[in-house]
């Protein structure tokens, strides 16, 4: 019997916990992964698309749902197809707003409003924005729909406090990954 090869969808958000992506890659991969990594155009603003394309070996979706495309495919429809599971990390307070209302209005959302995969959301934020009450009633609320989420751990933020909200280490969300998958 042939193995099929799982694909994982990163989709990576603008939280200065960015370059552990780097090393999430790294080690879906060696894991056997296929990593496709979708960004946000905020994201872009912290980490070019290319580092993400080297370690993937694959091309990096970016940004809107209108931007040029390369096939005839309709983008967040393949991506989503593709998927075995949705993987966000680091996931900021508005993308977990966004799928909490809902609201497909870039890349990313698009493909996990499209995709029957499983989804897995590694939030890393300041402390205050990820206790506040709006940010809190939207996880409770994508966990009532099946999303499953990996808690931050305290330490030093970006703003230099120390506080709940830093991504969770690297080999916690790849253990999560594979308990999924």
């Amino acid at each position: 019997m042939i193995k099929k090869e799982k694909n994982i969808i990163l989709g990576v958000t603008a939280s200065i916990a960015i370059y552990k992506a780097c090393e999430i890659i790294r080690r879906l991969k060696a894991c056997g992964f296929l990593v496709h990594v979708v960004m946000t155009k905020e994201a872009e603003e912290l980490i070019k698309p290319v580092v993400f394309r080297s370690l993937s070996a694959n091309r990096v979706y970016r940004g809107g749902i209108f931007d040029e495309q390369d096939s005839w495919e309709i983008e967040h429809v393949a991506l989503a197809q593709k998927a075995d599971l949705i993987l966000i990390a680091p996931a900021t307070a508005n993308i977990i707003a966004k799928l909490g209302a809902g609201i497909c209005d870039d890349l990313l959302t698009c493909v996990v409003c499209a995709s029957k995969a499983g989804v897995l959301i590694a939030p890393a934020m300041n402390e205050n924005m990820y206790n506040n009450k709006i940010t809190q009633s939207n996880i409770a609320k994508l966990k009532s729909c099946g999303y499953k989420f990996i808690a931050p751990n305290k330490g030093v933020l970006a703003c230099g406090a120390v506080g709940m909200g830093c991504l969770a280490e690297v080999e916690t969300i790849i253990k999560e990954v594979k308990k999924i998958i």
